[in-house]
């Protein structure tokens, strides 16, 4: 991590010493440890950390330090962040579309070996900027489950009746043809893996040849206040049981691309009340900022603790609305908080399970940023968090 990085015990101790002003976001280097050993030690193949959930250095480099070798990469600058991390590191840059020279530049400048098309088009364009012949190149399918939060094959991915054409042309090119989908994202039920790979099967059944790398995406979610879901190894028994009778080839590997289910756990965010009322609590934090991802299906809030004064609020609680602070009629979070009575401005909120999808999307909309980020030494505290 970088070494200018400010280190706490714990949240009591930066609230109690600081009582600070702008909200401020905390890393807890051993949950990120604890997470990335259950995805590589219960995914049943190669993981591929998604960039795109939480891009902060420390956060990567972390991983990185955790055993994460693999990166899915959506752009050039992630690959070049990446990189200056951890130069050894395998980049994969998995998105059908890219600015014009991202790709050239990712496999000469970066060593980038792996892409991915999910349209013909799209192959011809890669054709122009790659060397084919030193490239693995995905056809991404196009696939979804009502279990998912969001529909990813919405703009993304051919219909399954396509794919062997588009195979046989990423085969001819030149490249090593390989297998892709994507269910959606926030995965209610591991039944969506099933159903994907029961699609991949009929489709790899018209196939002359095998292949030997098939990416089953991401979508890994974790539990959140009113958003329960089936712990990992659900999900990861799922793949491992549906790969079984898969007419791959004999040396095949199977790739998974979690991105929450690594980023969420690890980060929190400590605000300030800064206005009460009644039952509606005004933040300096909100919906422009790092709860921007609630705009988005799926869960409609973070669990909390309350602190005052350095400690931790107990006692009888209400449902209260939460607000940020800009003057925009949109800036409500979407759920009802359950939070002690009397909490009131100068009180401070502690979110957890908040570092997937949230530094990346901040705005500074009105004005209201916060850039800083803390480290929380202690290995005993965990933010607060909804098991899965």
């Amino acid at each position: 991590m970088s070494a200018a990085i400010e280190k706490y015990v714990d949240v009591a101790t930066l609230i109690g010493s600081e009582k600070p002003v702008n909200p401020v976001y905390c890393i807890y280097p051993h949950i990120y440890s604890e997470v990335a050993g259950e995805f590589l030690q219960g995914f049943p193949g190669r993981v591929l950390y998604a960039v795109k959930a939480n891009p902060n250095p420390d956060i990567l480099k972390l991983l990185i330090d955790s055993g994460i070798q693999h990166f899915d990469c959506a752009s050039l600058p992630e690959i070049e962040l990446v990189h200056a991390l951890a130069p050894q590191a395998s980049k994969y840059l998995m998105i059908p579309t890219r600015i014009r020279g991202a790709a050239e530049k990712a496999q000469t400048d970066f060593g980038v070996r792996h892409f991915l098309v999910d349209h013909l088009s799209g192959l011809g364009q890669l054709e122009k900027e790659i060397d084919t012949s030193q490239a693995v190149i995905f056809a991404r399918m196009a696939v979804h489950h009502e279990s998912a939060m969001e529909d990813l094959s919405a703009r993304f991915g051919a219909p399954p009746e396509e794919m062997p054409e588009l195979l046989h042309a990423i085969k001819a090119s030149g490249a090593e043809p390989a297998f892709a989908f994507n269910v959606g994202s926030s995965v209610t039920d591991p039944e969506a893996y099933r159903h994907a790979l029961s699609v991949t099967r009929s489709v790899l059944e018209q196939l002359p040849f095998k292949l030997r790398l098939l990416d089953v995406g991401g979508g890994y979610p974790k539990s959140y206040p009113g958003f329960i879901v089936p712990g990992l190894d659900k999900y990861f028994n799922a793949i491992e049981k549906s790969l079984g009778d898969l007419p791959l080839a004999g040396n095949a590997e199977v790739l998974g691309e979690p991105g929450r289910a690594l980023a969420a756990p690890g980060m929190s965010a400590v605000v300030e009340v800064i206005l009460r009322k009644d039952n509606r609590l005004f933040l300096n934090d909100g919906m422009f900022g790092i709860f921007w991802v609630l705009r988005i299906d799926g869960p409609d809030r973070f669990p909390v603790r309350v602190f005052r004064d350095g400690e931790v609020m107990t006692g009888a609680s209400r449902p209260f609305q939460l607000n940020g602070p800009t003057c925009d009629s949109t800036d409500t979070l979407p759920g009802l908080v359950d939070l002690p009575i009397d909490i009131r401005a100068g009180d401070y909120l502690e979110f957890g399970n908040i570092g997937a999808y949230s530094l990346g999307g901040r705005s500074d909309y009105n004005g209201y940023y916060s850039d800083r980020i803390v480290t929380i030494t202690k290995v005993t505290e965990r933010p607060p968090l909804v098991e899965n």
